[in-house]
């Protein structure tokens, strides 16, 4: 069986490099140059992380992988991503809204983290909240913006936390493995998350005079392997060079 800090390493690892590679898709394309260059860099520190998680994974695993392996070499039913980052882009509405999601959990998941008795996780998170802080801020002043626009700017976001809201309930999910390190103090049961999570959002959302949608049906799969269609394409891309020529360096 597989060590359970490997497994857990690599579903945050996955989550930051699978984001990080979309967010790196508005490179050149921001609605203005100092947002091109934002965007870019919150892709960068999610790289950055990604990085670390899967150096920590590799050394842990034992098997002569090292970084660049685990995130260029994986199939696609082997990424452990949750479905909310392989979302499409769309408009940067869109984008804006699934990073302040995604960031309203990780910035509170990473704080928590920094008390982890895995001494490498806690040191990651210790770098990492710092970045998600910016994230978070950076998102919420951009939703608060759109949404209390333009009719058209409310409208997008409007739309996209309405095709978004049901892929949250992921971030929340736990299985057997997760469990036995958040029991041994390893890991951060993410229910323990929800309320601050929750909170965040709604406060946001208030004022940008957008409505938190109802909790219903939630997409899931992603940790088991079992992912949209848009993951495919992102590895295509993302993977190309190193398949192209193994080994390849710089």
């Amino acid at each position: 069986m597989r060590d359970p800090v490997v497994e857990y390493s690599l579903r945050l690892a996955d989550n930051c490099v699978i984001l990080g590679q979309r967010l790196s898709e508005w490179c050149g394309h921001g609605p203005t140059l100092e947002e091109d260059i934002a965007l870019s860099n919150i892709a960068l520190d999610l790289i950055g992380q990604a990085r670390m998680l899967y150096a920590y994974a590799a050394e842990r695993e034992g098997e002569d992988r090292d970084e660049d392996q685990l995130a260029f070499l994986r199939d696609c039913r082997e990424f452990r991503n949750i479905l909310l980052v392989e979302q499409p882009n769309g408009d940067f509405g869109r984008t804006i809204m699934r990073q302040l999601l995604f960031s309203a959990f990780m910035h509170p998941f990473w704080q928590a983290m920094t008390g982890s008795r895995d001494e490498t996780l806690a040191a990651i998170a210790a770098k990492a909240e710092k970045e998600m802080a910016y994230h978070l801020r950076h998102s919420a002043e951009w939703v608060i913006r759109l949404g209390d626009g333009t009719d058209e700017s409310h409208r997008r976001c409007r739309n996209a936390l309405e095709e978004l809201w049901d892929y949250t309930g992921e971030l929340f999910e736990t299985d057997a493995i997760e469990n036995a390190l958040i029991g041994n103090g390893v890991a951060v049961d993410p229910a323990s998350l929800r309320e601050q999570w929750q909170k965040t959002v709604e406060n946001v959302l208030a004022q940008a005079t957008l409505t938190c949608p109802a909790d219903g049906y939630m997409q899931t799969g992603g940790r088991q392997g079992l992912h949209s269609e848009h993951l495919g394409h992102i590895l295509s891309e993302m993977q190309f060079l190193q398949r192209a020529y193994p080994g390849g360096t710089w």
